[in-house]
């Protein structure tokens, strides 16, 4: 199971990238948690200075701006 974590305020993009992650997933049969982390201190801790930010299985893969399903395919495949 993969783990990921959206990481910002909870602005209307960090939502619709924490869906995108699901839908993503859903779609290639992937089990995944999504965990959204609104903590500025958590958030820095990442080096993420925009969001939203995507971390997979504990590494940071994305950060600033919707991400595109081609790469949450490949994040998530890997």
């Amino acid at each position: 199971m993969k783990e990921v974590k959206v990481l910002g305020p909870g602005c209307k993009r960090c939502e619709t990238t924490a869906e995108m992650v699901r839908t993503e997933a859903d779609r290639l049969g992937i089990d995944v948690t999504v965990e959204k982390i609104t903590d500025y201190a958590e958030i820095a801790g990442y080096g993420v200075a925009s969001t939203p930010g995507i971390v997979v299985d504990g590494k940071l893969v994305h950060a600033g701006g919707l991400p595109k399903p081609d790469d949450l395919a490949r994040w998530l495949s890997a």
